[in-house]
């Protein structure tokens, strides 16, 4: 009985601009030998490689725009493009939602609060699986925020990003670059705590239940459609919008 020993081959990478953060130091813009066995295909090899297929957007492979089904033989050299770049080819990313509706996983869970806060539509569970952040992301349109690369690599995900940085207020600012924004800020429309809607109420239908301090120094008052938290303008405000207007 004969056994057929993998055949191996390599080809050279050359990643560009953000995709240098998924990379070890010593591949860091710069063009580098990748070995492989077979003929895999070449998004499977990105990802092997360590970059999920949702942050590549272009693929050049000699000098040829190629898509992601495009197998492996050895001896290419490739150039690989994240989103927004201006060059001509084959893209590969959809655009993403114009509704700015996200899905963050349990690594981010700190971000939530800022973007609700923001008026940012913005789903969040403790204990939601991979696989169900993924199907929510598809079914609702919404762009996965996360801090784990895994769930980046999903074939199924279509909409995704890795947040890069690691306090929640810098991961705010982040991701309100990313996806421009900054116009779109509605703060103060939007539970922190449930996500739901927030709609101005008479202080006379929620009186029952406010302490008697606020009572006493407030008038106006916002409660959560699905929650029934009632907020008011306390002191904190002013702080809040000032970190708005810094933004």
């Amino acid at each position: 009985m004969t056994t057929h020993k993998p055949i191996k081959h390599s080809a050279q990478f050359r990643f560009f601009n953000e995709l240098n953060d998924f990379l070890p130091q010593k591949f860091k813009n710069t063009e580098f030998k990748y070995q492989f066995i077979n003929k895999p295909s070449i998004k499977d090899t990105i990802q092997a490689i360590g970059i999920p297929h949702i942050e590549v957007d272009l693929i050049i492979v000699n000098g040829k725009s190629i898509d992601f089904e495009y197998l492996m033989i050895g001896g290419e050299k490739i150039q690989i493009y994240p989103k927004n770049t201006k060059l001509k080819g084959i893209h590969l990313q959809p655009k993403y939602p114009t509704s700015n509706k996200f899905i963050v996983d349990v690594n981010l869970g700190k971000l939530v609060p800022k973007l609700r806060l923001l008026g940012f539509d913005t789903l969040y569970q403790n204990d939601y699986k991979d696989h169900k952040i993924v199907e929510v992301s598809n079914k609702e349109n919404r762009i996965i925020l996360t801090g784990d690369i895994g769930i980046l690599k999903y074939n199924a995900v279509k909409f995704g990003y890795w947040v890069r940085n690691t306090k929640p207020h810098l991961q705010v600012e982040e991701v309100i670059r990313r996806f421009n924004l900054k116009l779109l800020i509605k703060a103060f429309t939007r539970c922190s705590s449930c996500n739901g809607n927030l709609m101005v109420v008479p202080k006379g239908s929620i009186v029952h239940i406010l302490p008697q301090k606020t009572q006493e120094q407030f008038s106006d008052f916002t409660q959560c459609e699905s929650c029934q938290k009632v907020y008011w303008q306390g002191s904190h405000v002013d702080k809040i919008l000032k970190w708005i207007a810094n933004l």
